[in-house]
């Protein structure tokens, strides 16, 4: 246990904020004592995982508690599909560069996705066409109320678009602890038809594509125009693609006949990333931040030295823009402490 500590190396935005108490664990027991020490104490609870889906605002005055789970196990369920588990703390893209070596179609569209195998289920990741909802079979989680282990199916996770069981009324009562995934040994499905996987993949001179193949694309795509934690602060999209009601969009296509979306039903979803940079935000830097000058999707921490208010205040500037311009208000993906 470790007092006032920077989690300034747990964050990928790179924001200096610190935690009244850290602890790492490294297993369900470990993890059972960090819990009554932070109710013997009255302690506020924060889980960090690969710590890509956080903004810290301000300093937490609680119990930090940094998953380290690893491991990974397999079982056949058939000669063309496998269940694989991957323990909480397993790095995502680690894992999907795992299943890929051993020939597991399923989580390919997905490489590159930054954060933690424990973080996946939380808000359904997504990219190219694939959500963890796909593949998902249980995952096993702590309920903080009783510390009795249960497991959540895939129905019982009420998966939505950046959205679950865990960021709505389970919001704060469980840990995830590992996550079962249902992938294929052969007879894959390839999924190319989304992005700009198809266009990279003839880039690459490949007709006839396998899992490892659309892997590439998906990472070749992903470094073109989002940058690299490591190098720059940053948690990946920013905000979430909204949702409008179609009439709305047919009038908003009068007015802008360029804009851009993708109907479904009664609904289109439009892509948030167009929104910001017809305001004008793409690339444009204020004090410490920025938008990314590829993808005003990204909002960086353009000097490496942004207070989390920061961040949030430029994020508040691009909502308002947005909404004075198109009546469309954004949601942020990103968790805000």
């Amino acid at each position: 246990m470790q007092e006032n500590f920077s989690l300034k190396p747990y964050n990928t935005f790179g924001v200096d904020a610190k935690a009244q108490y850290f602890i790492e664990v490294n297993g369900i027991e470990e993890l059972k004592e960090a819990l009554n020490f932070s109710k013997k104490h009255s302690l506020p609870l924060l889980f960090l995982g690969g710590g890509s889906n956080i903004l810290l605002t301000k300093d937490f005055n609680g119990l930090a508690v940094k998953l380290n789970l690893k491991g990974i196990s397999e079982k056949e369920i058939n000669e063309n599909e496998v269940l694989v588990t991957a323990k909480a703390g397993e790095n995502w893209h680690q894992f999907v560069m795992y299943c890929l070596q051993k020939n597991y179609g399923g989580l390919e569209n997905l490489s590159l996705i930054p954060g933690n195998v424990g973080t996946s289920p939380m808000q359904n990741i997504g990219a190219y066409g694939t959500e963890i909802k796909d593949t998902f079979v249980h995952c096993q989680v702590l309920d903080l109320e009783n510390l009795e282990l249960k497991i959540f199916n895939l129905e019982q996770c009420k998966f939505g678009y950046r959205d679950s069981i865990f960021k709505q009324e389970g919001k704060g009562r469980y840990v995830i602890l590992d996550v079962s995934f249902k992938l294929t040994q052969k007879n894959h499905h390839i999924k190319t038809e989304y992005g700009a996987i198809k266009s990279e993949l003839e880039n690459l001179g490949i007709e006839n594509p396998s899992i490892q193949d659309v892997s590439k694309a998906v990472i070749n795509i992903r470094q073109s125009k989002l940058p690299d934690p490591q190098k720059i602060g940053n948690a990946g999209s920013f905000f979430k693609n909204p949702t409008i009601p179609l009439t709305q969009f047919e009038n908003l296509k009068q007015q802008f006949e360029n804009i851009q979306g993708y109907p479904n039903g009664d609904v289109v979803k439009v892509p948030a990333g167009w929104l910001i940079e017809q305001c004008g935000w793409k690339g444009k830097q204020i004090g410490n931040v920025a938008s990314h000058k590829l993808q005003s999707l990204v909002i960086i921490n353009a000097t490496g030295n942004a207070t989390g208010k920061e961040i949030f205040d430029f994020s508040t500037e691009i909502i308002n823009s947005v909404k004075e311009k198109f009546g469309i208000e954004l949601e942020r993906e990103v968790n805000i402490l």
